[in-house]
């Protein structure tokens, strides 16, 4: 893939930007069978490989410049904008939508955030494409000053930008380097956007975790049902469920699942795709993902932790537990490394890495472990 703004030097967040997609493929491979060279005996499946170019589902953009000309992509040293609209890792749908909302940002005189200034209004704009092509909008604010003005002009936004299906105001007082805050106000009667994969549709609030790569998340979500269901468990639990994704997938005639995830409004889309389906055997809570354990340890439990991994006191729980069988989905196979070592009656049977991010290092892998009694 050929990037002008890196082979300008103005961004270089793909660090493999000019790398052969082969290579980069293959560099990933070597890279998890180093970090999991422990485990001689488990079967590496082949790799699961990415469009290239245009598949990011979610443009996360700083917000620079003027009122009158805004920016939208990041900041360069000097805290100054770099408008990186036309990027190619980026969904056309999500690209195609940037200078309506630029227009937009002028129009209702949204005033960009100057950072080293501390003034302004308006820090990122966040944008999600649906597989069918919907836009969930999300503008990111210091406070309520711009809320008038954009609730008085969204009416022309909608109007041009028909897929605009979900737009909310996330309000980030505080100055500091964080995506977004904690209050979210509602701008549309849409609450969530729906996102189909295969035969499963879930909902994404704002806010709320889904993963970057649309295609390789539904190749996960593939893999892990293959999984599951040919080792036909009657319970399983999804733990860091976000917003229901694998236990709706795994979800079968006579098996039990329970999702478990510390974000209540994930907890409720995962409830809402639930019902649509009619799926009365899949039930969602708010909880601990360390909950698992106990003489109602489900036969099977899924693990999708973040970067940090599932950490010393849940490695303990699942080592100790009843639990037969674990899909661990992983987007950092050094933490994974440090869990499967502190699981050794969990041995991993099969690994398989999904390139979920291309032009980056990073990579998502699975593995699928047994249990083993010496």
């Amino acid at each position: 893939m050929q990037c002008d703004y890196f082979d300008a030097g103005v961004c270089r967040s793909c660090t493999l930007m000019g790398v052969g997609y082969d290579a980069q493929l293959a560099g990933k491979v070597a890279d998890a069978e180093g970090l999991l060279a422990a485990w001689a005996d488990a079967v590496w499946l082949p790799p699961v490989p990415s469009a290239p170019e245009a598949f990011r589902n979610k443009a996360k953009m700083v917000v620079g410049g003027t009122v009158e000309a805004p920016t939208l992509g990041i900041l360069d040293a000097e805290r100054h904008g770099v408008d990186l609209q036309g990027c190619g890792v980026l969904a056309p749908g999500l690209r195609g939508a940037f200078p309506a909302i630029t227009a937009f940002i002028a129009r209702a005189r949204i005033v960009p955030y100057d950072i080293p200034a501390r003034r302004g209004e308006l820090k990122h704009v966040l944008l999600t494409e649906s597989p069918d092509g919907r836009l969930m909008l999300r503008w990111v604010l210091r406070s309520t000053e711009a809320l008038g003005r954009i609730r008085k002009h969204l009416p022309e936004l909608l109007a041009g930008l028909p897929q605009l299906a979900v737009v909310t105001a996330n309000l980030l007082p505080e100055h500091k380097a964080v995506l977004e805050g904690e209050e979210e106000v509602a701008l549309t009667a849409d609450e969530s956007l729906a996102m189909r994969l295969d035969d499963v549709t879930l909902h994404l609030r704002p806010g709320s975790f889904f993963q970057t790569n649309t295609a390789i998340a539904a190749g996960l979500y593939r893999q892990a049902r293959a999984w599951v269901d040919e080792l036909a468990p009657r319970s399983v639990w999804d733990l860091y469920c976000g917003v229901g994704g694998f236990a709706l997938h795994v979800a079968a005639p006579g098996r039990r699942v329970l999702g478990v995830e510390v974000s209540a409004p994930a907890i409720a889309s995962a409830r809402l795709s639930a019902a649509e389906a009619g799926l009365v055997d899949v039930s969602f809570e708010v909880g601990d993902a360390t909950a698992v354990g106990g003489a109602d340890a489900p036969e099977l439990v899924i693990v999708n932790p973040p970067r940090r991994g599932l950490g010393a006191e849940l490695c303990a729980t699942l080592e100790s537990s009843r639990v037969g069988s674990v899909v661990y989905s992983s987007c950092n196979a050094a933490s994974l490394a440090r869990d499967l070592a502190a699981m050794p009656s969990l041995r991993p049977e099969r690994i398989r890495v999904f390139d979920m991010f291309p032009q980056t290092t990073h990579y998502e892998v699975m593995v699928l472990l047994r249990r083993v009694h010496d």
